[in-house]
């Protein structure tokens, strides 16, 4: 049912059940794992300026370690894993890259690191689930 599954993740505590959910799911089908991390280049501004390339740098240094460690995860498990940290606007970015490796399934976290827990779903996942052209599951 599922060949190809795509699991961003920010860090937060929803993202970390989508990425537990999506290693389990990945597992029970024999799918390969793909997972993003996306630097949102719309919070930072212009990369040109040297403090906010400093803080595009750490932050895709965050990304790459949160992406390894779902990546030693899901290979501790038997998994084939792609990990990608990219820049740009999360939503555009996790469809596009849903897109370009076909993904069955998109699995994300119903809301990150910036919302309340009284809000049932994130502008991102919203967006995501709106405009993917394939099936989103939040957690």
């Amino acid at each position: 049912m599922y060949n190809t599954i795509l699991v961003p993740t920010d860090g937060s505590e929803q993202a970390a059940r989508a990425v537990e959910y999506g290693i389990e799911l990945a597992k029970q089908y024999g799918a390969t794992l793909h997972t993003m991390f996306v630097v949102d280049t719309r919070r930072y501004g212009d990369p040109a300026l040297s403090s906010t390339e400093l803080i595009l740098e750490e932050m895709e240094d965050v990304g790459t370690d949160l992406l390894a460690d779902v990546e030693q995860r899901a290979t501790d498990r038997g998994l084939s894993v792609v990990s990608r940290v990219c820049h740009g606007v999360p939503d555009e970015e996790i469809v596009t890259y849903a897109t370009e490796v076909d993904a069955d399934i998109i699995v994300l976290g119903a809301h990150g690191k910036k919302r309340a827990n009284r809000i049932p779903i994130g502008s991102v996942a919203e967006r995501v689930v709106r405009t993917a052209d394939r099936p989103v599951l939040t957690t």
